[in-house]
């Protein structure tokens, strides 16, 4: 596959490849390094909304053969936008929402947690956080589990995003701490990061009728947070701290059609600046981040090539300096 041009001299993509093609739908990925070789999760269905969503978790030595290991599925709900990490007994888990068919009163979400020594054999699902609060992604620090949970119950007049902190460090125990954390323009997807001091930071994405992300920023105990309008829309925000401090978002952008892209983030700045894009468009985005052999590792999906399917790019960032 030809690589796209840069924006940015620092950014350059080394190759990008196909990895997973086997459903109608595949999309929607996370990606980690563990134990010595990668594990990729996505959700495959029908469509891109489908009661048949189920999550697959393949993996690779070597970044080009991958071997399915996992499928998890659910009778009573469609799976969507998995997650991995890893817990501080090295653990993996994988968190994902189930969107109920049949809600009732309590909520048309729940999000569940799974827990695995090898990302083969799975034991769950466990629900977290509230139902009708999709916690969209967990991110440790000093060994307690956080996450931003958004509300989708349908007769609210307002979306709401809240701040989720492990109770007592359990990873299956989950209580909003900030409550609402954010309210305005339809907040939704977040991923949170710590920084090396313990400043926390979460990227924020909106859908209203000013659909521009926010960057919030919190010192420990992460109860008072100040927020800065990025002034650029985007979908399926993720965030990773390079070795040598830069904060890299790969996010889907609209502007000019939609596309996976790789960009800078500067906290001081209140800036989110484009560096590269991915070959991909339409249906795409979703990323998932890893640092590895002096690369970002970047899982995503997309539907350029007619198929909507799995991608993994590796992208040089040299230190601009």
């Amino acid at each position: 596959m030809a690589p796209a041009a840069p924006l940015d001299d620092a950014a350059r993509l080394i190759e990008a490849r196909r990895i997973w093609d086997e459903a109608p739908h595949c999309a929607f990925t996370d990606l980690i390094r563990f134990d010595g070789r990668w594990l990729c999760t996505f959700r495959e269905g029908q469509r891109h909304v489908s009661p048949d969503g189920a999550i697959r978790v393949i993996a690779s030595e070597d970044g080009e053969r991958w071997e399915p290991i996992a499928r998890l599925t659910s009778a009573s709900a469609d799976l969507r936008d998995p997650k991995l990490c890893t817990s501080p007994d090295g653990r993996l888990m994988l968190t994902a929402a189930a969107a109920l068919h049949d809600p009732g009163d309590g909520g048309r979400h729940q999000t569940l947690a799974w827990f695995s020594q090898d990302g083969a054999s799975w034991d769950g699902p466990h629900p977290i956080g509230r139902r009708g609060d999709w916690l969209w992604r967990v991110s440790w620090h000093d060994g307690t589990p956080y996450s931003v949970g958004y509300s989708t119950e349908a007769d609210r007049p307002a979306r709401v995003a809240r701040l989720y902190r492990g109770a007592d460090g359990r990873a299956d125990a989950f209580e909003a701490i900030v409550d609402p954390l954010f309210e305005a323009g339809e907040p939704s997807e977040a991923t949170l990061r710590f920084l090396p001091d313990g400043q926390a930071l979460c990227l924020l994405r909106r859908d209203g009728a000013e659909p521009s992300a926010q960057l919030g920023q919190a010192e420990p105990p992460y109860l008072n947070w100040t927020w800065t309008d990025l002034g650029v829309r985007v979908g399926g925000p993720n965030l990773i701290r390079l070795p040598d401090g830069r904060l890299i978002a790969v996010v889907r952008l609209y502007d000019g059609g939609p596309r996976t892209a790789v960009c800078r983030l500067d906290p001081g700045a209140g800036t989110l600046t484009e560096l590269l894009a991915l070959p991909s468009g339409g249906d795409t985005s979703y990323a998932g981040l890893a640092w590895h052999a002096e690369q970002l590792w970047i899982s995503y999906y997309s539907s350029h090539e007619g198929r909507t399917a799995i991608y993994l790019a590796r992208v040089a960032l040299p230190d601009p300096s």
